[in-house]
């Protein structure tokens, strides 16, 4: 695939992905001017952040494992970033879901030898090509960027010079093929899309799988595994810490509770936008009016889609 269809795909991924909080959109089509930036999260264990999901890397002793590859167009300068931290390889890339912000670098990073590895969904919805919330369409993926490895199970490891990645899937949340990766050494939990720490709404892909039920219980899944001094990082915003979480998790179970009675209620959509449930979370979770409805659609959705 050239580069200017994956620029095209990226952007398209990237729309969806700030179907609710769009702000950030039209700044980051611009990959020339994204700078990768580097937080040391202690035991050899980082987080770097450019345009799109952030990223986690964990050195070993002969190797590193990645969690998330950003867009294609920014593999070089990612590359880079990493090199700056060890010279050794990238032995592994994890997705935590199918989104092209998050798996975009796929291609390239297995060019140089990585395996990219998943829960098998995520092979599935980019083998296949999908629609998103917002109508956008991205084509099948090219072979090359498909994960070679997966899981179908609760769970796997990866072990890579003494560190393990601990994998969960978390099934129908943000989307039907959520991996969240827990690196117990350094206390690091990473959540893809599950959640983001900008303290707005997160996008639910209600047609590839996502589910507000299923995004309470993957919080609840994620705030099993921290404790008060693990480092989380989210799919998008600031480092975040358990108490993040635990925030999200009261929101997202409130508009889980309002929006399933209304929909037992056998209220359409139409008469549940008209009610705006939602109206008092709105005010500190959506970037404007715009945003909350789109939230508000997405979270009634998710019931339809069951």
């Amino acid at each position: 695939m050239r580069d200017s269809a994956r620029l095209a795909i990226a952007v398209s991924i990237l729309a969806a992905a700030t179907f609710v909080a769009r702000p950030a959109f039209a700044q980051a089509q611009d990959f020339s001017k994204v700078e990768i930036k580097t937080i040391d999260l202690g035991h050899s264990t980082y987080r770097l952040e450019g345009a799109g999901g952030n990223i986690t890397v964990a050195v070993g002793s002969d190797g590193i494992i990645m969690v998330d590859g950003q867009f294609a167009p920014l593999h070089d300068k990612i590359k880079a970033a990493i090199a700056a931290i060890s010279p050794l390889p990238i032995k592994y890339l994890v997705n935590t879901h199918y989104h092209g912000d998050h798996t975009g670098g796929n291609e390239s990073f297995q060019n140089d030898g990585a395996i990219v590895v998943a829960q098998d969904n995520i092979r599935v919805r980019l083998a296949a090509g999908t629609t998103f919330v917002n109508g956008n369409k991205v084509p099948p993926a090219s072979p090359g960027a498909l994960p070679k490895q997966t899981y179908v199970g609760g769970s796997m490891t990866l072990e890579v010079g003494g560190r393990k990645a601990e994998l969960t899937h978390l099934n129908n949340a943000h989307t039907d093929g959520d991996t969240i990766v827990y690196f117990a050494d350094a206390n690091v939990l990473a959540t893809g899309d599950i959640m983001s720490n900008t303290k707005r709404y997160q996008s639910i892909d209600y047609p590839n799988g996502g589910d507000i039920r299923g995004v309470v219980r993957a919080l609840d899944a994620l705030l099993a595994i921290a404790n008060d001094q693990t480092r989380v990082v989210t799919g998008h915003g600031a480092p975040a810490t358990r108490a993040d979480i635990l925030e999200y998790r009261e929101m997202a179970a409130t508009v889980r509770d309002r929006i399933e009675k209304l929909v037992n209620e056998g209220k359409s959509e139409a008469e549940v936008i008209a009610l705006r449930p939602l109206k008092d979370l709105d005010a500190k979770w959506a970037a404007d009016d715009s945003a909350a409805i789109n939230f508000l659609k997405m979270a009634y959705n998710s019931f339809k889609r069951s």
